[in-house]
């Protein structure tokens, strides 16, 4: 008996046009003739993955799509064909359908390199960094020489601030292929690792192989800065402007150096050319140190009615307000010294504390590089972010202050503030550092401009006082010389014992009161803020 036509199969000889015109580069040719003879076989797997691909090479994705699922219609069983949709579907920004073809092509076929490596791309730019990372392994599980799957790794690993195993996959993809965009993200995760030698060295040989990579000129120049070599630094800056003009972080960076030098004409012109991270209120910042207040209350008011969550801003509202004797409308934190949180930590308290003394044995023995800080005097500050680094001890210190700003933001709770109503949900510290000071030992007035709270574990505290105190943290709605009318700024001292914390806006100014004692003051700072 004779088979029914829709369901015999096409033979060899009637598929064989379409391959030849496959063969031929005759795409479109090849296209006629598979949506010709589908009509004949509608049942034909061989046809709709053969129209797919043609489809797909004509850039017809849509199309393509609906061929490769009819074949799957028909059987589901083919990894390549789950992986050829997932393909088209990055191409049409339908990535969250794309991550679900890729992962039924693995459970298909666990063998296949470039599905997992696809995998791993897709999760990649859904932010699903530790997922990505497992099929980035994969990949070079299976083909341990893939050089992209590593290099891609190591930036997930870095997103994730796993920085000591992103350097050490960058190293093993640098020992099959010579890249400076690999050497440009080692040294990145090494400047944040506070190894601040290793990461010019890396930095360096980024430029050798790639002289006119104007980031990586940008970013050897803030090393430098952290090294103190201020002058080198802005010859980097300047260089990495030469090749890029428009470089948002070069421009950012230069304007930092002309800032702190005095120069804010300068300052505010690359501030505006970089419109880059906080650069409006840097500019703020730079008319109102130079008293051109017309101009600073216009760009205020326009400011603050666009941008309701900025820490920075919110110390330009407060001050002018409190200086100008008008009432502060920004409802970021307008009243930030009621939100001074002074508490302790019981795991470091006590005498002979076992936790305390091992963390201030490995502060000081740390192979930490130190970072210049113009403001501290007679002491030193740690380089990278302290709480992003693998030793367990500062992991450990780390999660006690993270349930020191739980504590924080309970006790604060039903604030109406946006300090407190957009608290960060996940704990991110943008930065973290230890400082350690020495007789006559203070840190100048200042505020942390990228941080939401701002704070510092206290570790060890000089005990033989001239005057109660030394040694102390001093909170105030003024500092860093902001030009003033009256004194009648609010201030507030706190004198922590060793093992406390103290939390507050970083809005608020702050510094540290000089001590005369010979003995040392060590604390960690740290900044939190909202994870991007």
């Amino acid at each position: 008996m004779k088979k029914p036509q829709a369901l015999r199969q096409p033979t060899q000889q009637e598929i064989q046009p379409i391959l030849q015109a496959f063969n031929a580069g005759h795409i479109e040719q090849a296209e006629t003739l598979a949506k010709k003879i589908l009509k004949q076989f509608p049942n034909a797997f061989v046809l709709h993955n053969l129209y797919g691909n043609a489809l797909a090479g004509l850039g017809k994705n849509k199309e393509a799509v609906a061929s490769f699922r009819k074949a799957l219609e028909l059987d589901p069983s083919v990894a390549e064909i789950h992986f050829n949709i997932g393909t088209l579907l990055i191409n049409m920004n339908r990535t969250e359908e794309a991550i679900t073809s890729y992962k039924k092509t693995v459970q298909l076929n666990p063998a296949l390199t470039d599905a997992h490596y696809n995998l791993g791309a897709a999760l990649q730019s859904q932010g699903e960094f530790e997922q990505a990372a497992k099929s980035y392994q994969k990949a070079i599980d299976l083909e341990p020489g893939f050089f992209e799957a590593m290099v891609n790794l190591g930036v997930v690993l870095q997103e994730q601030s796993h920085l000591q195993p992103a350097i050490d996959i960058y190293q093993r993809a640098l020992t099959i292929q010579q890249d400076a965009k690999v050497y440009f993200n080692m040294g990145t995760a090494l400047k944040n690792e506070g190894k601040l030698a290793e990461a010019i060295d890396s930095y360096n040989k980024a430029l050798e192989l790639e002289p006119n990579y104007a980031e990586v000129h940008s970013n050897l120049g803030e090393v430098l800065r952290d090294q103190g070599r201020y002058d080198e630094s802005v010859l980097f800056y300047k260089q990495a402007l030469e090749i890029d003009p428009t470089l948002p972080v070069a421009n950012y960076s230069l304007a930092v150096y002309l800032y702190d030098s005095g120069d804010l004409a300068g300052a505010l012109k690359h501030f505006k050319t970089s419109q880059f991270a906080d650069w409006e209120e840097r500019m703020l910042y730079c008319l109102y140190k130079t008293e051109r207040y017309d101009e600073f209350k216009k760009n205020l008011d326009e400011l603050k009615a666009v941008k309701h969550n900025s820490p920075f801003l919110s110390t330009l509202a407060q001050h002018y307000a409190e200086n100008f004797g008008e009432e502060n409308d920004y409802n970021f934190c307008p009243d930030p010294m009621s939100f001074v949180f002074h508490n302790n930590i019981p795991e470091l308290k006590g005498e002979h504390n076992e936790l305390r003394e091992a963390l201030l044995k490995e502060i000081r023995g740390a192979d930490v590089s130190e970072k210049m800080q113009g403001r501290l005097v007679n002491g030193v500050q740690s380089a990278g972010n302290l709480f992003k680094r693998s030793e367990p001890i500062f992991q450990q210190v780390a999660r006690l202050v993270e349930d020191g700003l739980v504590r924080y933001r309970k006790n604060f709770e039903g604030s109406d503030c946006v300090l407190i109503k957009s608290f960060p949900k996940k704990i991110e510290f943008a930065s973290s550092w230890y400082v350690r000071m020495k007789q006559g030992g203070h840190l100048n007035s200042h505020i942390h401009e990228e941080g939401w709270i701002s704070g510092a574990l206290y570790l060890s505290l000089p005990t033989q006082k001239t005057h109660q105190d030394e040694g102390s943290i001093e909170v105030s709605t003024h500092g860093d010389e902001y030009p003033k009318k009256h004194d009648n700024f609010s201030t507030k001292t706190i004198a922590p014992e060793v093992g406390d914390f103290v939390m507050f806006p970083s809005s608020l100014f702050h510094r540290t009161v000089p001590f005369s004692s010979d003995e040392e003051r060590i604390c960690i700072a740290f900044d939190l803020k909202p994870a991007p």
